[in-house]
C-alpha cells in the first residue's frame, strides 16, 4: 500500500495586495485640506464676525494717510490754543526720520494738490498748517497755491433815503439821520451782516454704561457718508468752565473722534463753535452695570452736516 501523497506547496513569492500594505498614520492630503479650511474659517471670523478693534495705537504706528490726518488735527488744535510746545510734542511723537516741521509743509502740499482744500473745512486746515510751518521758517508748494488769507472785504451797499418832508424838532443830542438843508440829502452807508450759519447738527446722543470708560462725552464728527472728519473744533462748557479740543487726536478711535471726561454730578453742553448749535445738558449721573455695581454714564454725541 502506497503512502498518502503529501500536497505540494507553492513556494513562489506572492505580490502583497493593497489591503495588506502597511498604512501611514498621517494623511498629508487631509492635513493640507484641514489647514486651508482652518485658515479660511479663522480669517472669516476675525474679518467679518468679530474684527479686531485697535486700542492705544501710537502716532508713530500710523500709516501715511492716517498720519496726515493726525497732523491736520494737531495743527487745527494749535491754531486754537497757540500752544507751540504741545504741538511740537505731538508732532515729535510721530518719530519721523526727518524734520517734522517740514513734514507739515509737505503734507499741506500733498493735501492741496489732491483737492483737500476745495471746501471750507479743508481750506481752514491747510491755512493752519501754513501758518505753523511758515513761522518756523519752512516752505512748501501750498504757499504758491493758496493765499494765507484771501477773505474778501465786506460789500458796501449805499442806500439813498427819500428826502424828508418834516423838519425834526431841535434837541440837545443830534438825531441820527437828521437832514442838514445846507449840506443836502445825506447818504447812508450800510454794511450788511448776517449771523453765522450752522453747517453741522447733532444727529443723536445715545448713552451707555461702562466700567472701562466711565463718565465720558464721546464725540464723533462725520461727513455725509458717515466718515470721520479730523481737526474739527469741539467745545464743552459747564458751570464755571469751558474746554475746546479737536477731533482726530486719538486716531485709534477714528479720525473724527474726540472725548471729554466728566465730573460726577455736573452738567455739560457740547457744541461746535460757530458751526453747530449746543446740545441739551448732559449730566454725569450714576448708572447700573450689567454684571452688578455702578458706574458713571457715557454720552456719545454725533455731529453730521446739515442737509
Amino acid at each position: 500500500m502506497k503512502p498518502d501523497t503529501l500536497p505540494e506547496f507553492d513556494h513562489t513569492p506572492r505580490v502583497a495586495e493593497r489591503y495588506q500594505r502597511p498604512r501611514s498614520f498621517i494623511s498629508w492630503t487631509g492635513v493640507i485640506l484641514g489647514l486651508i479650511l482652518g485658515i479660511a474659517a479663522g480669517l472669516g471670523y476675525t474679518w467679518v464676525f468679530d474684527p479686531v478693534e485697535e486700542f492705544d495705537t501710537q502716532p508713530w504706528q500710523l500709516n501715511e494717510a492716517d498720519r496726515a490726518q493726525y497732523i491736520v488735527a494737531v495743527m487745527l488744535d494749535y491754531s486754537h490754543n497757540a500752544d507751540l510746545n504741545l504741538a511740537t510734542q505731538r508732532l515729535a511723537s510721530l518719530r519721523l526720520p526727518r524734520d517734522f516741521i517740514q513734514e507739515v509743509a509737505d503734507v499741506a502740499c500733498t493735501l492741496t494738490t489732491e483737492g483737500y482744500a476745495n471746501n471750507s473745512s479743508g481750506l481752514r486746515a491747510v491755512r493752519a498748517m501754513m501758518t505753523f510751518y511758515q513761522l518756523q521758517g519752512r516752505s512748501g508748494c501750498a504757499d504758491t497755491l493758496i493765499l494765507l488769507d484771501d477773505t474778501p472785504a465786506p460789500q458796501v451797499v449805499r442806500i439813498e433815503p427819500p428826502t424828508p418832508t418834516l423838519t425834526p424838532p431841535a434837541t440837545k443830542t443830534p438825531t441820527p439821520g437828521a437832514v442838514d438843508r445846507a449840506a443836502g440829502t445825506p447818504t447812508l452807508v450800510i454794511v450788511p451782516t448776517s449771523p453765522p450759519q450752522s453747517d453741522f447738527e447733532i444727529a443723536n446722543i445715545p448713552t451707555s454704561c461702562s466700567a472701562s470708560r466711565p463718565g465720558l462725552i464721546e464725540v464723533q464728527v462725520v461727513d455725509f457718508n458717515g466718515q470721520g472728519i479730523p481737526g474739527q473744533q469741539v467745545r464743552v462748557t459747564w458751570d464755571g468752565g469751558e474746554s475746546t479740543f479737536a477731533t482726530g487726536l486719538k486716531p485709534e478711535r477714528g479720525p473724527g473722534y474726540a472725548d471729554f471726561e466728566m465730573q460726577p454730578g455736573l452738567s455739560y453742553v457740547v457744541d461746535m463753535p460757530g458751526r453747530a448749535d449746543p446740545s441739551q445738558p448732559l449730566t454725569a449721573t450714576s448708572c447700573p452695570l450689567e454684571g452688578g455695581g455702578r458706574s458713571v454714564i457715557t454720552y456719545r454725541v454725533v455731529f453730521r452736516p446739515v442737509g
